[in-house]
């Protein structure tokens, strides 16, 4: 009866230390919520106050679109060196095949009849250059890659 007597005291005793425990942890979880709504709030502010700054200074366009082309530039270099040497061969016929796409744009500009325009002889200038290049990449994309899957062939003795 005494041993009975006993465990229902640490019971209890462990009961009461696990309600102290769930108590302070709903303390320190409110204590949390209130930091996040306060961060969060602050977040709101600095959102509104660059949303005025941009509104506040005008950006120019090109300078917009720079920002993004040097992004891409960026976005593009990471990507390309961390392309394991296994995917190589399928993402150089993948360039051969945007390379194309880049011709066909090439070839309207090109063909585009702009000689009343201020840019008539620019578009014909750089659709040119456009057509050049995209031809030397398709080149030497076509030469990798029968140069590549010429290294899974089995040597002939």
């Amino acid at each position: 009866m005494q041993d009975k007597r006993e465990q229902i005291e640490e019971a209890a005793k462990s009961a009461e230390q696990a309600a102290q425990s769930a108590e302070a942890a709903a303390a320190n979880a409110t204590g949390n919520a209130e930091a996040a709504t306060a961060a969060a709030a602050q977040a709101r502010d600095i959102a509104d106050q660059l949303a005025v700054i941009a509104a506040a200074s005008p950006i120019s366009e090109f300078v917009f679109l720079l920002t993004i082309f040097i992004l891409a530039i960026f976005v593009g270099y990471y990507v390309v060196w961390s392309v394991t040497p296994s995917l190589h061969t399928p993402l150089m016929s993948v360039t051969n095949a945007i390379s194309s796409v880049v011709i066909v744009g090439a070839l309207i500009a090109l063909g585009a009849d702009l000689s009343e325009s201020a840019s008539g002889g620019w578009s014909k200038f750089l659709g040119f250059g456009a057509v050049a290049l995209a031809s030397v990449n398709i080149f030497g994309g076509f030469l990798v890659t029968q140069r590549m899957l010429g290294m899974y062939k089995k040597k002939e003795r």
